[in-house]
């Protein structure tokens, strides 16, 4: 196995043992990087210069040894969050030559961890879309078929890790943007709590809804990255204070009478192959001993209406500091989806409109999280598919301004209700695109979260198999 195609506790032992250095790791993804980025299009920066300097000085502390969480494994993050000194864009042109004079806490936590940072991956411009095709710096493809989209809008950040180019990186989801790409490129994906881990410095989309988290290519590897991203931020007052668990201790308790709910209303219109797919799933989860309960919810369309409206309402008011004033360019750099979204989210939030669409939309979205609570009455988890259908063709989102949410229709619910939600990989199509099972549970529910995908995970073989570059 080539270094840069181990996991992050795969890396962290051979880092103990001397078996290899910080260095070595981080300059074999680097050259994966160097080979692969003509094809995938992950990285809208590549900083390898501070990862050289930062893998020198990981290796000087664990000669010293020094035991920080995760010292001198490399790490990609998505371009949305801010990094001190170097270049932030948001995939976007206005910020095109932005330079941010200080850390993300997201960043800050995991370079106080020891982390080398290999560079800021590609997304959707602002993370408005599912497919990472709205950003202006060309569509990110996926390394399972570069002929195929890889989600978005953490699109980069996925391709990164299935396509060995870094350890883990970092994304954040607003609406299955962490669980959605991690689906389509066929790695795990971890939306945390809302309120779990800190928002400051994250470049805002929906501020209610925003979450950062990890995309890594094991369900361990999300949970060794959480025990360091979560906790309260004095910078964010939407953090819990509440105490952060050994996540990663947890991962092999029994599932025996664990309840998992499958709900009907959540294969509607979902393709056959997926379906089969997560049937099988299911039938795993439940030989590991957990206990298979029907349960009914809100069709999923209710929450896209939801989505659609917040989502546009808090992004004309997010992006109207983009003036071009006082950093970036002016707005006439903005792109078409970013256009379209703070139209109608003016529109939306505009005198004798606001009670017609925002506030209805806030009501329903209360209701959404009062069905969800009813739900977990009866159940301990849910399970279903985390997208209808595996990856798309590219350019299947242009001229369709609602590509996002008819994609992130089956993860946009437990986002709006700021659920804590997981992607394991579950198996492939026939064409060899990969399919995934979302796992969600009740707010704060991060450890059962992360023990049933983890059981799941290391019963099945679906997370050996690779790309082919």
């Amino acid at each position: 196995m080539n270094l840069n195609e181990l996991t992050i506790s795969q890396s962290l032992v051979g880092l103990k043992k001397k078996e290899f250095s910080s260095l070595e790791l981080t300059k074999a993804c680097l050259r994966q990087i160097k080979n692969q980025e003509l094809k995938i299009n992950a990285f809208v920066s590549i900083t390898e210069e501070k990862a050289i300097e930062q893998a020198k000085k990981a290796d000087l502390l664990i000669s010293k040894g020094t035991n920080s969480p995760l010292i001198g494994v490399p790490v990609s993050i998505k371009d949305n969050f801010c990094t001190k000194n170097i270049r932030t864009t948001a995939s976007s042109k206005v910020l095109d030559d932005f330079i941010p004079p200080f850390n993300a806490t997201v960043v800050k936590l995991l370079e106080e961890a020891g982390i080398v940072m290999l560079g800021k991956t590609n997304l959707d411009a602002w993370a408005h879309g599912s497919s990472t095709e709205t950003s202006d710096f060309g569509s990110t493809k996926n390394p399972w078929n570069t002929n195929f989209l890889p989600g978005g809008s953490s699109g980069g950040a996925a391709a990164s890790v299935a396509s060995n180019e870094t350890v883990f990186a970092i994304g954040s989801e607003t609406a299955g943007s962490i669980r959605q790409p991690a689906s389509w490129c066929g790695v795990v994906g971890l939306k945390p709590t809302y309120g779990r881990v800190s928002r400051y410095g994250l470049i805002a989309m929906v501020s209610s809804l925003d979450c950062p988290g990890p995309i890594a290519k094991s369900v361990e590897d999300c949970a060794l990255v959480l025990e360091v991203l979560a906790g309260k931020d004095s910078l964010d007052a939407t953090t819990s204070d509440r105490a952060v668990p050994k996540y990663s201790k947890s991962l092999n308790n029994s599932l025996a009478g664990i309840r998992i709910g499958v709900s009907d209303e959540y294969f509607d219109g979902v393709d056959e192959e997926v379906n089969e797919k997560i049937q099988e799933a299911v039938k795993i989860l439940e030989k590991l001993g957990a206990k298979i309960k029907k349960v009914k919810l809100f069709p999923p369309k209710y929450a896209i209406a939801v989505y659609t409206i917040l989502q546009r309402s808090e992004v004309s008011s997010n992006l109207a500091r983009y003036d071009g004033i006082r950093y970036g360019k002016d707005r006439s750099y903005f792109g078409e989806e970013a256009k379209r979204r703070i139209m109608l989210g003016t529109y939306t939030l505009s005198s004798g409109y606001y009670d017609q669409y925002y506030n209805k939309a806030q009501k329903v979205r209360t209701i959404i999280m009062n069905d969800f609570d009813k739900a977990f009455k009866k159940v301990d988890l849910i399970v279903g598919p985390t997208s209808p259908s595996t990856a798309l063709p590219i350019g299947s989102s242009k001229n369709h301004p609602m590509f996002g949410e008819m994609s992130d229709a089956l993860v946009e619910p437990s986002t709006i209700a700021g659920l804590a939600g997981i992607n394991v990989p579950c198996g492939f199509s026939k064409q060899r695109l990969p399919i995934g099972l979302q796992i969600f549970g009740p707010q704060f529910s991060e450890e059962r979260v992360l023990n049933a995908a983890h059981k799941y995970e290391q019963t099945t073989d679906w997370r050996k198999y690779k790309p082919s570059l």
